[in-house]
């Protein structure tokens, strides 16, 4: 199923349940906004996570007052995880719609595949969390919340070598990921700069079952850990197979695994692994302990994960830049979103570099019994 969103947000009916309801535009008295997300398939929780926090941010913005003297229209498309659904997307809301600026995605293959229409048409477009270091360079209208994978494959390397003291790593990739293939490459870089040894590099295809062919050729190359960037679904079953085999070697990753959905699949296999990520819940920040608690009350005490937090943040940022602005104008709007400066949001400080890429620190997390537990924060 496809959901087409058009939604003044302080809909009350839309309060009452998580249901995706149509609305008529309120002509010039809104302000259109954009929204891609994974909201169905196999990253569904990828794009129910950041669009609820998107969401949040637009009712508390229109129960403020709104922007520029205006209520912001939130419409929001499903893109279903799947290839050419951003690209028709983006497309509809751009020409159909006429918003005046668009926020997703989380992963970044479809960020790729939307990035070079909004670019084309002059609409800037903020992605929440895609970290593939390409998806900015598409152009000036192309910007993210979020750290790139040059920081966090360099900072995974660094873990690896430090924290997990290993000397040589297994790399296992979804080839059909282009997060998953950028991150690997920004990893194994760094790690065999400082001395580190790949002992074997292996791939597998996102959505596939059976990985016990490629993890008993790496249990048989006995490596110190295995670094599997990418996303949950895939990472949980990984996981569980690894076990099942007997590597006891730890296994640490990025923030595609940042996902409830992880320990319900995973169950105990997650046990003694780690990831990076962009934030942690209980980092202790007021902005952050703010958007917890109005996240659980807005969405009935489910707590918030990294993926919520910048999708919130993506669209303060924007409204942060329309203020500033004063206008939805899109030469103006795009200027003041480059300009973008040590904005406080929940997931931290946001300044924006010449290359649209958000400076800020990344965090990892171990999952210890069956939880996520913050163990460390490195700054850029």
């Amino acid at each position: 199923m496809k959901f087409s969103t058009r939604l003044l947000i302080a809909s009350s009916a839309f309060a009452a349940a998580f249901s995706l309801t149509h609305c008529k535009s309120g002509g010039g008295d809104t302000i259109k906004i954009g929204e891609f997300a994974s909201l169905t398939g196999k990253e569904a929780t990828f794009g129910t996570s950041s669009h609820e926090g998107t969401l949040l941010a637009i009712e508390e913005l229109n129960a403020a007052g709104g922007v520029l003297g205006k209520k912001l229209e939130l419409l929001t498309e499903d893109d279903q995880t799947k290839a050419g659904e951003p690209a028709n997307a983006v497309n509809k809301l751009i020409s159909k719609d006429g918003v005046v600026a668009i926020l997703g995605e989380v992963a970044s293959s479809r960020s790729l595949e939307a990035a070079p229409i909004c670019q084309q048409n002059k609409i800037p477009m903020i992605s929440p969390a895609s970290t593939n270091p390409s998806v900015t360079k598409v152009g000036d209208h192309i910007f993210r919340v979020c750290f790139t994978d040059t920081f966090q494959g360099a900072a995974l390397a660094n873990f690896a070598s430090g924290t997990l003291k290993a000397k040589k790593v297994a790399i296992l990739t979804d080839v059909k990921s282009d997060y998953s293939k950028g991150l690997a490459k920004n990893f194994k870089e760094k790690f065999t700069a400082g001395g580190g040894q790949i002992g074997s590099e292996l791939d597998f295809n996102g959505g596939d079952k059976d990985f016990k062919g490629q993890l008993t050729s790496i249990k048989d190359n006995a490596p110190d850990a295995i670094f599997l960037p990418g996303y949950y679904n895939d990472v949980a079953l990984i996981c569980i197979q690894a076990k099942q085999l007997g590597i006891t070697a730890p296994i640490f990753g990025g923030d595609g695994w940042e996902s409830e959905s992880l320990l319900t699949i995973g169950k105990d296999a997650m046990n003694g692994n780690y990831f990076s990520t962009h934030c942690a819940v209980d980092q202790g920040t007021p902005e952050m302990a703010k958007f917890v608690e109005a996240y659980k009350k807005r969405f009935n005490g489910k707590t918030p994960d990294a993926m919520a937090v910048l999708g919130y943040d993506s669209a303060l940022v924007l409204a942060d830049a329309m203020k500033r602005s004063g206008t939805t104008e899109s030469a103006a709007l795009r200027k003041a979103v480059a300009e973008t400066k040590d904005f406080a949001g929940a997931s931290g400080k946001i300044t924006l570099n010449e290359d649209r890429d958000a400076l800020k620190a990344l965090v990892f997390i171990k999952i210890e019994n069956g939880a996520f537990k913050y163990t460390a924060t490195v700054n850029p």
